[in-house]
């Protein structure tokens, strides 16, 4: 039951990040996030960040 919840509540969060992709300030969004991506200091710190997190230094 819990993980029919689960994937109920990812669908429904995939949706809304769909339907807000296709907005004009989604667009905006998606075009920073992918400049940022392709720069690579900010990989970089995306990449420490997620290391943290991880638990690794």
């Amino acid at each position: 039951m819990a993980v029919r919840a689960w994937e109920d509540l990812m669908a429904g969060l995939l949706a809304r990040l769909k339907a807000y992709s296709r907005t004009p300030q989604g667009r905006q969004t998606v075009n920073t996030v992918r400049r940022a991506a392709a720069d690579p200091r900010k990989r970089a710190q995306a990449r420490s960040l997620l290391a943290r997190l991880r638990g690794r230094r």
